[in-house]
């Protein structure tokens, strides 16, 4: 049995408000119990708050995002990075005038049933 996993086609995941996700691994891709994708939101995105039932670790590799967790607005550059525990109120922007890009890690596996989005 091998020991590792080579990801070459992340999965494409369709949007309709122009971020790309590209998940490496999860449960749209190579199953895992977390799952990794790479991202880049539009200048202006911003999503729903929500409340997800997973820890979600967030790493920016160009650009900046928000966050506005629980009513306090965070702003990250690139560097630097996040973790935001499962059950916390939390809504994700960019309304900056870049395009931001980003990893995602979340624990157990990013899952629609389980983001709770408002």
């Amino acid at each position: 049995m091998k020991k590792f996993d080579v990801q070459k086609n992340p999965f494409v995941v369709p949007t309709n408000d122009g971020k790309l996700i590209e998940e490496h691994f999860g449960l749209a891709s190579i199953n895992s119990e977390l799952s990794l994708a790479h991202m880049i939101a539009p200048p202006k995105w911003s999503e729903p708050f929500q409340k997800p039932e997973f820890d979600e670790y967030t790493y920016i590799i160009k650009g900046k995002k928000q966050f506005n967790i629980e009513g306090e607005l965070i702003v990250l550059e690139a560097g630097q990075s996040i973790k935001i525990l499962k059950g916390t109120r939390v809504q994700y922007a960019n309304p900056f005038d870049e395009e931001c890009e980003y990893l995602s890690v979340c624990l157990p596996a990013f899952s629609i049933d389980l983001v709770n989005r408002e």
